[in-house]
């Protein structure tokens, strides 16, 4: 109060009574915030998405928001209120009170519009969850509530974050004013893009509501208005804040590198999935923050939005983000450019490494210099023309183009140009970033647990999981690239203790190589592969050139009782079983016990289905 009351008395004598009178309500309903101390301990800052998780009790701290999903900490925000125009306000002079006092009323009007706007299109999202347990796969952890924000946009859809509704088991919306919560239904979910559609069958949750229109890319330092349900309190909130950065940024929740747009505006747990309103539009969605650093937010643009929403829209389901397939590497230092033969008036990036499933792999080779995409010149850094002298990397213009479309590159290569068409799709990688909504594949024979390497399964190891986890494990999980379709790194992930296995417990966090001289190609091939042995001996064939023998029979005999002791329900998971039951339950040839088996699996899956 004491900075509000000096603030008044620094106003220009020429301002007139009633400007005066506008800036103290002014001061008075906004006073100035005290000034952040320092941490004792600077921390580097990292990305983190906004999922609120429920706690018995709020706590407004920046570090303490319980959350399975790693999300921020958090800030209660007053909704600012409108100050309406004061009467018989002149013209002021040079000393521009009168400007000033034009400029509060303004922002306060937009945000009071805001809310205005929001009221009857932001809905609270209220969901249930289980993540799998990639070390124990055949089980998962403790369900756990979570809540976030959402808004309705045409077609009777409610817009969301990924993150909100991953490995949801239950979803609830609730809209402003009412104390009825309705079942939704996740009808989409991106998760590379962070973005999830959900709808509601209820008829009554549709009255009254309003669907709100998206807009464009704003502008740098324009102001927008994020609207959701964070923490610290149970009604609808808006923050304030400005746009400070549009660039392609590191997504956290997909692992993936979009176009987002950077503000200033408060942005906590609880606000993941609401709109940030600029004018009467949509300029983005909530989504994360960087954390150990103060108001730094982010939102999804636009352009992602409705790239999101059309795939969903053509093909019914998510159809995911393109890409070429390519590394590339700057050309910035002018003896590089030289050696490759580029001219002075030339510039691009060359090309290091290619997906070999990708259709670049096709057309392009290592050491091309890329001139540009679809007519659209790429500088040296690998940046692209982007509005009012602004640039992002190429990236972007890749991710935006739809699944199966043609894009023209333009390459330099032993100094002549060459134009060439690649088709561009999503493509996946080696070991995949994310399992989420989906159940890990596992398969235990004579108390060995194998299962595909992803990153989630490194994840398990902790917060720092790269230095904690096996390191040649995670360097092939960020590094490695697929030589063929459906390949996976099966790894022995623990040893499940028996007799038949003493001395081989140490042999686990091991890629598994070859069984019985042949080469692994995925889960389900080494599952084929032990199920259809026919000699004494099975051999498995490890990294850093372990083996393991076992006398086959008695391995068989061994897995049952080993499940029965560990209460393993199944020795194969389920999507194991629907693969191999259909595909080779009656394939001729097999021993008998193998095709018993098989007939088994096949029949509890069969009746299982039908009991559903």
């Amino acid at each position: 109060m004491l900075a509000s009351v000096r603030s008044i008395r620094r106003l220009s004598s020429a301002a007139s009574s009633a400007t005066r009178s506008l800036l103290l309500r002014r001061l008075l309903l906004h006073p100035p915030r005290p000034q952040p101390q320092p941490s004792p301990r600077p921390r580097i800052p990292h990305l983190q998405t906004l999922t609120r998780g429920r706690l018995a009790a709020p706590r407004f701290s920046t570090a303490s928001c319980y959350s399975t999903l790693s999300r921020i900490g958090e800030c209660g925000a007053p909704v600012a209120t409108a100050i309406p125009e004061a009467e018989g306000v002149e013209e002021e002079g040079e000393d521009g009170g009168d400007t000033d006092a034009a400029a509060v009323e303004r922002h306060d009007t937009d945000a009071y519009a805001a809310v205005e706007l929001a009221l009857d299109s932001v809905v609270k999202v209220f969901t249930v969850s289980s993540s799998p347990n990639y070390f124990l796969p055949w089980q998962n952890k403790a369900q756990r509530e979570s809540m976030g924000s959402g808004f309705v946009i045409p077609g009777r859809r409610i817009v969301t974050n990924a993150h909100v509704v991953a490995d949801h088991t239950f979803v609830l919306v609730r809209k402003h004013g009412s104390p009825t919560k309705y079942k939704a239904e996740v009808q989409a979910v991106g998760h590379e893009c962070d973005l999830a559609l959900l709808t509601v069958d209820s008829e009554e949750f549709w009255d009254g509501m309003n669907s709100l229109e998206l807009g464009d890319i704003p502008f740098l330092q324009e102001a927008v208005a994020v609207v959701g349900y964070p923490q610290g309190g149970d009604n609808i909130s808006v923050t304030k804040g400005v746009v400070s950065r549009v660039e392609p940024t590191q997504y956290a929740h997909g692992a993936t590198q979009l176009m987002a747009i950077q503000i200033d505006a408060a942005i906590n747990p609880g606000n993941s999935g609401g709109p940030a309103i600029m004018g009467d539009k949509v300029a983005g969605v909530a989504f994360q923050n960087l954390s150990g650093a103060e108001n730094i937010g982010y939102i999804i643009p636009v352009p992602v939005i409705k790239r999101f929403i059309s795939g969903v829209e053509e093909s019914g389901k998510y159809s995911g983000f393109c890409t070429l397939g390519i590394s590339c590497q700057a050309t910035e230092n002018i003896q590089l450019r030289e050696c490759f033969g580029m001219q002075h008036d030339l510039t691009g990036v060359l090309v290091s490494r290619i997906n070999p499933l990708s259709d670049a792999h096709r057309v392009l080779k290592k050491d091309d210099i890329l001139l540009e995409f679809d007519g659209v010149p790429i500088a040296n850094d690998g940046t692209v023309p982007f509005r009012n002298r602004e640039r992002i990397t190429f990236d972007h213009l890749v991710s935006m183009k739809k699944p199966g479309k043609t894009a023209v590159l333009k390459v330099l290569r032993d100094g002549k140009e060459h134009e060439l068409n690649v088709t561009v799709r999503p493509l996946q990688p080696l070991v995949p970033v994310h399992q989420f909504d989906k159940l890990p594949s596992y398969y235990i024979f004579a108390g060995f647990v194998f299962i595909p390497l992803t990153q989630p399964y490194l994840h398990e190891f902790g917060d720092d999981w790269y230095n904690n986890s096996p390191r040649r494990l995670c360097e092939r999980a960020l590094r490695e690239l697929p030589k063929k379709a459906g390949e996976q790194l099966v790894i022995l992930s623990q040893v499940l203790m028996d007799d038949i296995n003493v001395g081989y417990e140490r042999l686990a966090e091991l890629q598994v190589k070859k069984v019985n001289g042949m080469e692994v190609e995925n889960l389900k091939h080494l599952c084929s592969l032990v199920e259809g042995c026919t000699e004494e001996n099975l051999r498995f064939d490890l990294d850093d050139e372990r083996v393991i023998i076992l006398k086959y029979q008695s391995a068989r005999l061994a897995t049952s009782r080993i499940l029965k002791r560990h209460r393993i329900p199944s020795a194969i998971s389920a999507d194991l079983v629907d693969e191999q039951a259909t595909n080779d339950a009656l394939s001729p040839g097999l021993p008998g016990a193998v095709r018993w088996l098989r007939w088994l699996l096949f029949g509890r899956q069969f009746w299982r289905r039908l009991s559903e």
